[in-house]
């Protein structure tokens, strides 16, 4: 596993290496923007821009109302990997490096919830050694939540969502690793869907629920819409107030469909590990927009 990463990583930086860090292959990127980008002196140039204009939006974010809790479907780390010439597993190594980043900038706005779709149970139908590399980083992600100075530095709980009794026992292992070392936080909640599906989240909780009406009495009109929260994956969570979805796709794609019932939604045109940080708070930006126009 671990040589495996390493080839991956050592592929990214040499491709990067050429073509310069910040790519920024949206879908709809022209030809000519891509090659401009892969002028060294207009990237330094675009870079410096960039950064320029991620502040303005920071001192804007930090003065609205900020959501309490952001999902994220994490779309678009193959088509990312496949317009930079990269076999597409490479892709999910690049995916996982921006994951680290926007942690860190839910911590630094105090963003308390942040939940990401990282593996749908439909993805068990990807080619075998794509999925085998996903599990290799899914095992090494969790061991290194488990150790990480920052998830203990900033007592953030770490919870994995979905059928993960489908997972490898190793994935399993380092999942449950992960849970039982951040199990007493309550500052910061990191929750990671794999082996997710909304539809199968909810047909689990209403089986759940027939079972309690035949065995103890429950009856239906007793059901509630807490009841069914309660027996989501999500149980004690907020519903989350913003989900982004990256690689300009507009749908939700089975994620949190019980819980998104009021989220915001907003579709960003960069492919997941292109995300920046200005894209990130224009998403945010977004969301206070609607909530001042809404009077909330």
């Amino acid at each position: 596993m671990v040589e495996r990463l390493r080839r991956l990583e050592e592929q990214v930086a040499r491709r990067f290496d050429r073509v310069g860090e910040r790519v920024l292959l949206a879908p709809s990127t022209s030809r000519v923007l891509q090659v401009l980008y892969e002028n060294r002196l207009t990237h330094y140039v675009f870079d410096r821009l960039q950064r320029a204009r991620a502040r303005q939006y920071l001192e804007q974010v930090r003065h609205g109302p900020m959501p309490r809790h952001v999902g994220i479907i994490m779309d678009g780390n193959r088509r990312f990997a496949q317009r930079l010439g990269l076999d597409p597993a490479a892709g999910h190594v690049l995916g996982r490096d921006r994951l680290e980043d926007v942690l860190d900038w839910c911590l630094e706005l105090q963003i308390r919830h942040l939940t990401v779709y990282a593996f749908s149970t439909e993805n068990f139908q990807r080619a075998h050694d794509e999925v085998d590399v996903l599990m290799d980083l899914f095992e090494a992600n969790f061991r290194k939540m488990a150790d990480d100075e920052r998830v203990h530095k900033h007592k953030i709980r770490v919870r994995v969502l979905g059928r993960v009794d489908l997972l490898p026992e190793r994935v399993q292992a380092a999942a449950r690793h992960a849970e039982e070392r951040t199990r007493g936080y309550d500052q910061f909640f990191f929750q990671v869907a794999v082996a997710y599906g909304g539809r199968e989240e909810l047909l689990g909780a209403f089986r759940t629920i027939a079972r309690k009406i035949k065995e103890n009495g429950t009856k239906p009109e007793d059901i509630t819409e807490e009841m069914i929260s309660a027996h989501l994956y999500t149980n004690g969570l907020p519903d989350p107030d913003l989900i982004l979805r990256t690689s300009g796709e507009e749908r939700v794609s089975n994620f949190l469909l019980w819980q998104a019932a009021y989220s915001e939604l907003y579709f960003a045109d960069v492919y997941w590990p292109a995300l920046t940080k200005k894209e990130f708070l224009k998403a945010l930006r977004s969301y206070q927009l609607r909530q001042r126009r809404f009077g909330q």
